[in-house]
């Protein structure tokens, strides 16, 4: 069962409502949501099913309920072997009862457009999925691009990720959850994008040298977050933390 250590720590707690997203700011509301182990990695042998768990994945479900759309790497959609967005018949209801589509789509970032255009995440059931790449990829990329996916052109030579986002607003996106890789992460942190960091921390300590949770150069000034919520189920902590007051206050 979670239980809420901070602020008021209670026994029970609706992840639903828990992790109700902030709309109140102009704009898309930007959500990371990672997952690390107690030793910094995000990843075993390339994929982070060896950090979770059923807990993780009971939070997980409940951010990906809230989200207009689910943006995401290609290196991420790779290695973890993305397919559709699936959620429980109690989530899909609660999303239609706030006006929301049935299941969010994802949008996968790519400058290279080197995608597997035949795989279950592009033909699959379920809403159409988006690829966010540059204007110059776009009008050189591959015929059967536009014919599974909805192809959004944000920058001209590279992708433009504070374009892209400001695109996914025009597109009816309030809340977008981002689910990585570290490359994504860090762009969007060093451009002051990111609303809110969601980080699971895994009850697991793995060693290796894997990547952290944002790849590139230092932050500069660095976040400073605000903790909204501290969640514990089954060993797993899960932080809620806000970001938004820096990026407003710069």
């Amino acid at each position: 069962m979670v239980r809420r250590l901070f602020p008021n720590p209670t026994a029970a707690v609706d992840l639903v409502e828990a992790y109700a997203p902030d709309l109140t700011a102009g704009g898309p509301f930007v959500r990371l949501n990672m997952i690390s182990s107690l030793d910094g990695a995000i990843s075993v042998e390339g994929r982070s099913g060896a950090l979770g768990g059923a807990a993780d994945r009971r939070v997980f479900a409940a951010l990906r309920s809230h989200a207009d759309i689910i943006l995401v790497g290609a290196g991420t959609v790779r290695s973890e072997g993305y397919g559709k967005v699936r959620l429980d018949g109690a989530l899909q209801r609660a999303r239609v009862a706030r006006g929301q589509t049935m299941l969010p789509p994802i949008a996968v970032v790519s400058g290279s457009l080197q995608l597997d255009w035949s795989s279950e995440f592009f033909t699959g059931p379920g809403p159409r999925s988006l690829v966010v790449t540059s204007e110059a990829a776009a009008a050189r990329g591959p015929a059967e691009a536009g014919e599974v996916a909805d192809v959004v052109a944000a920058g001209e030579q590279r992708v433009d990720l504070r374009r892209a986002i400001a695109l996914l607003g025009e597109r009816g996106a309030r809340s977008i959850l981002v689910e990585g890789g570290p490359g994504v992460n860090g762009d969007l942190a060093r451009a002051r994008l990111i609303d809110e960091l969601c980080l699971t921390v895994s009850p697991r300590i793995v060693g290796g040298e894997g990547p952290r949770i944002m790849a590139g150069a230092p932050l500069t000034p660095p976040y400073e977050p605000v903790v909204r919520h501290l969640l514990e189920d089954d060993g797993f902590l899960f932080l809620r933390m806000s970001l938004r007051e820096m990026r407003d206050g710069e």
